[in-house]
């Protein structure tokens, strides 16, 4: 019997998201196949098909992995000594990949993704939730009375602007540092600070 080393095994899943996310920021799902990903990664059909059986399975993936990141940084902030340490994790975490090139299409592949397919709709509005949520009650534990908008508003509106910044990112002229600063500025002022 094979044994299966833990490490490789992890190396040769991320390598192969890493070339899937490549094929699907320039191609979307459904121009994507399963041969692309396998040529851009290295390896044969049969060695795809035993991490993920199908081409959706490495989609949903290369997101649930990012979402099982977003859940421990919500819990980390949650426990905070200062919320409004917590509130400014979250929010940094929202906005860690705006640098990354492969953000437009992988945003551009998500939103089409989200209306084609329940199950990933599903998974990314509970994620959202579990967000909002967790901004909400850190930003609920602040004076309220320094706060721009109630907390349940201020959850919302952090989430919005953090998205439009991604919905942004393939423009002319984009400037993910320039981006984040004010996005950091607006923070600054939501929290009354």
């Amino acid at each position: 019997m094979r044994t299966v080393n833990p490490e490789q095994h992890a190396r040769k899943r991320a390598q192969i998201l890493e070339a899937a996310a490549q094929e699907f920021a320039a191609a979307g799902v459904d121009g994507t196949s399963t041969a692309d990903i396998c040529r851009r990664a290295g390896i044969g059909s049969g060695t795809l098909f035993h991490y993920f059986p199908t081409k959706r399975d490495v989609f949903h993936a290369l997101f649930s992995d990012d979402l099982s990141r977003n859940g421990e940084v919500c819990a980390q902030a949650l426990a905070a000594a200062d919320p409004a340490d917590g509130v400014r994790q979250v929010a940094e975490h929202l906005m860690a990949d705006l640098a990354d090139p492969l953000v437009p299409g992988l945003m551009a592949a998500a939103l089409l993704q989200i209306n084609q397919d329940q199950e990933f709709a599903e998974m990314i509005a509970a994620d959202e939730l579990r967000i909002r949520a967790t901004l909400t009650e850190l930003l609920g534990r602040l004076d309220p009375a320094r706060l721009a908008f109630p907390p349940a508003r201020a959850a919302v509106w952090i989430q919005r602007v953090s998205d439009a910044a991604f919905l942004a990112a393939d423009e002319a002229g984009f400037d993910p540092a320039e981006h984040l600063a004010e996005y950091r500025t607006f923070l600054t002022w939501l929290l009354g600070e």
